[in-house]
């Protein structure tokens, strides 16, 4: 289990890349979710609005699936999430995993996020801080906050 990285206030990926420090590529994926509700979905978790936001429509684990056409190196992956706002929408415990495609995805991390409010920084390196080259990339919520069914993300950038 990891506690993932909390960032300063205001240490958004959309500034960092600014900066030259990093790079989103989340624009070279194909995006697709397991569920959501009509007007809630990819197109809302990307559009750099942290008032929006998509939500889920189904049962649990609820996932986000990241494809890339070629092999891609991943240093970082960030996702928006606002408890105040979204409450038992909030994901509380969530699954990383990586791979060739859907059928040989393993888990490389699993978060406790307690009532988080920002972005939060998962790193996507390996024990030797080596990025991670994969074809797919998947986001599972496996719980959230007071036992919420369905989940809200605001944003997600890699």
């Amino acid at each position: 289990m990891t506690t993932p990285n909390k960032t300063p206030p205001g240490a958004d990926p959309k500034q960092l890349e600014r900066t030259g420090t990093v790079r989103e590529i989340g624009s070279q994926a194909v995006w697709s979710l397991s569920s959501c509700k009509p007007g809630f979905g990819v197109d809302q978790l990307r559009d750099d609005n942290l008032e929006t936001y998509w939500q889920s429509d189904g049962s649990q684990p609820h996932l986000v699936n990241i494809q890339f056409r070629r092999k891609t190196t991943v240093k970082t992956l960030c996702i928006y999430a606002d408890y105040k706002s979204d409450e038992s929408y909030t994901p509380s415990k969530i699954s990383v995993r990586v791979g060739n495609n859907f059928h040989n995805l393993q888990e490389i991390r699993q978060l406790e996020l307690v009532e988080p409010s920002g972005w939060i920084h998962v790193p996507l390196t390996d024990n030797h801080k080596k990025p991670t080259r994969t074809f797919m990339i998947q986001i599972a919520v496996l719980a959230n906050h007071q036992n919420g069914r369905d989940t809200h993300m605001r944003q997600i950038k890699i």
